[in-house]
């Protein structure tokens, strides 16, 4: 058995990365935020677009997120008025004067959708993004309910491979009857896999839930999962989004939401669905998140493994995220 240190390969892997639920940024609001290594702010401008600069004015080092403020859809640095807008262009000095010419914030790309706020991470050799996770369909959905689990120490790589690793699902979750429907199938930076499975019901002493998973893995920070109960006539979407914040930790982001698809509940009005079942779903979501944390923060990476028939498509996981760490590994 080969055991090799944690972790071999970059602690910064390609691809899009949750910085904060929608809801978490208001309106002129300002969010600090530690991404890649580096801090960050993050800010919700008049055009309702978000935008994150490096958190430190380039002019002369001050703290944008610690008394800088929103003006319009640019962001304001404190100490001497300096502006810069979404891109991080200085678009204005706070003496009325031309702004110097190299004096520029970094800019981070983002995207918002279904209620995520998204960054691109390329490092130098694919520092534009050639690819976007799709946004996915929530028409008939309860609010999404969320949760974030600061400063765990783990990776990506780590939290990603659970979803295809179905020999823990029994062992770690106590799930039954794990069987694959659809083989894992990738496709660039996409990758997908359907198994069925039957696990204990939300409230003790209920039957058992039999319900049927899709997995959707764009890259190696977003990821979410569709979830169907026939028997219960539901449907539900689980989202797992770890985030590198420095060279050790990742903040890990998971969501859910469900959709009745018959019965009773379907006459109901969504807040009240999501006030009942809902509640009780993201409850279960987050205890099974839970039981994975402390297997995360003091596992070491075995590669190859040794793998034996149930583990599931660990090795073909592993093949595919190569992409995302460049030549340099």
């Amino acid at each position: 058995m080969n055991v090799v240190p944690r972790f071999p390969f970059s602690a910064y892997p390609s691809g899009w990365y949750a910085v904060g639920f929608s809801h978490e940024l208001a309106p002129g609001q300002l969010v600090a935020r530690r991404f890649m290594g580096r801090d960050q702010v993050v800010f919700r401008g008049a055009s309702g677009a978000p935008a994150m600069l490096d958190a430190h004015c380039p002019h002369m080092g001050a703290s944008l997120v610690r008394g800088g403020r929103v003006d319009g859809d640019a962001i304001r640095c404190p100490m001497h008025g300096f502006t810069f807008d979404r891109d991080g262009t200085c678009i204005a000095t706070g003496y009325g004067t031309k702004p110097p010419p190299t004096c520029r914030a970094r800019a981070t790309r983002l995207v918002e959708q279904a209620g995520i706020v998204l960054a691109y991470h390329g490092g130098a050799e694919a520092p534009a993004p050639s690819w976007q996770p799709p946004a996915p369909d929530l028409t008939g959905f309860t609010p999404l309910r969320t949760h974030t689990f600061e400063g765990l120490a783990t990776h990506p790589q780590e939290t990603t491979e659970n979803s295809v690793d179905l020999g823990h699902l029994s062992v770690v979750h106590g799930y039954r009857e794990v069987k694959i429907l659809e083989p894992l199938r990738a496709d660039g930076p996409y990758l997908t896999t359907r198994y069925q499975m039957s696990r204990r019901g939300f409230v003790p002493g209920t039957p058992r839930i039999a319900a049927e998973f899709t997995i959707h893995v764009h890259g190696l920070g977003y990821s979410f999962v569709e979830v169907d109960v026939p028997s219960h006539r539901m449907q539900s979407r689980h989202y797992v989004l770890a985030t590198p914040t420095d060279g050790e930790h990742i903040d890990l982001r998971v969501a859910s939401c469900i959709r009745p698809t018959g019965g009773p509940l379907r006459h109901l009005p969504l807040a009240v669905v999501d006030q009942t079942v809902g509640r009780l779903a993201f409850k279960s979501f987050l205890a099974d998140v839970s039981q994975d944390l402390q297997i995360w923060e003091n596992k070491t990476y075995v590669h190859p493994p040794p793998l034996a028939q149930g583990d599931g498509p660990v090795g073909r996981y592993r093949t595919w995220t190569r992409q995302f760490y460049g030549a340099g590994g």
